[in-house]
């Protein structure tokens, strides 16, 4: 390789190891080209590009964009799956796991969101459920405001189960301080009660006024025809 293609090569591992906060390298010894081909094509769909490396070039690409925790994986043959910014850290690990299973490659180590992971780091990683899997689990688990569960979301991986633990806790607490509310709707409700009590009273005192009216009428009518047997008498006295 000439110089001139060293330096590009430099430069292009420099920048990418500059972009990927997440990667992690393998020890490729145990797999065919073919089989190479065939894992790049499964890590690229969860979001992460697989390389082989030269270790001499990307020491040199690794110091100058100060990643000094990588410089102790590069040894023996090299290959790296640098994630991309929407990449999918979980379904790649599981994806280099059972390529570790089948006994073609070894995992070395790398970085989680800048932060430096060993090789039993990455199998537990493995282990995680899929990202959109705990994302759903997360939404039903999570009670909370809109912004708050994406900030939740956007969290490293890293700092996701401390945000979690700290999202109950603020939970628990609210709900200790939101006792009282509930009894509120039981005072609106009495007033309703005794406003429609007085409507029906004027109903009920209304067909008793008009008795009376109705038994004078018949007491007048007796008194008319009384004086008449008098007058009947004193003609009799008369004759």
């Amino acid at each position: 390789m000439q110089k001139s293609e060293k330096e590009r090569v430099v430069a292009e591992l420099t920048e990418r190891l500059q972009g990927a906060d997440t990667l992690i390298v393998a020890d490729y010894r145990g797999l065919t080209v073919t089989q190479i081909a065939e894992l790049r094509g499964k890590l690229y769909e969860h979001g992460a590009r697989f390389s082989v490396v030269k270790n001499s070039l990307t020491k040199r690409a690794a110091e100058s964009a100060g990643i000094e925790p990588l410089l102790a994986l590069l040894e023996g043959p090299t290959a790296i799956a640098f994630l991309e910014s929407d990449g999918d850290p979980v379904a790649v690990a599981k994806a280099l796991d059972d390529a570790v299973r089948t006994e073609t490659i070894t995992l070395k180590g790398g970085l989680l969101d800048g932060a430096e992971i060993g090789a039993d780091d990455i199998k537990q990683l493995a282990k995680l459920p899929p990202a959109e899997t705990l994302r759903a689990q997360l939404v039903g688990a999570v009670a909370g405001p809109v912004t708050a569960v994406v900030g939740l979301f956007a969290a490293p991986m890293r700092e996701l189960v401390g945000v979690i633990d700290a999202r109950i806790r603020q939970l628990e607490e609210q709900g200790e301080s939101a006792e009282p509310p509930p009894e509120e709707p039981q005072a609106e409700a009495e007033p309703a009660v005794e406003e429609e009590a007085p409507s029906e009273e004027p109903a009920t005192e209304e067909p008793a006024a008009e008795e009376p009216a109705a038994e004078a009428e018949p007491e007048q009518a007796d008194e008319e025809p009384a004086p008449e047997p008098e007058q009947e008498s004193q003609e009799g006295e008369e004759q």
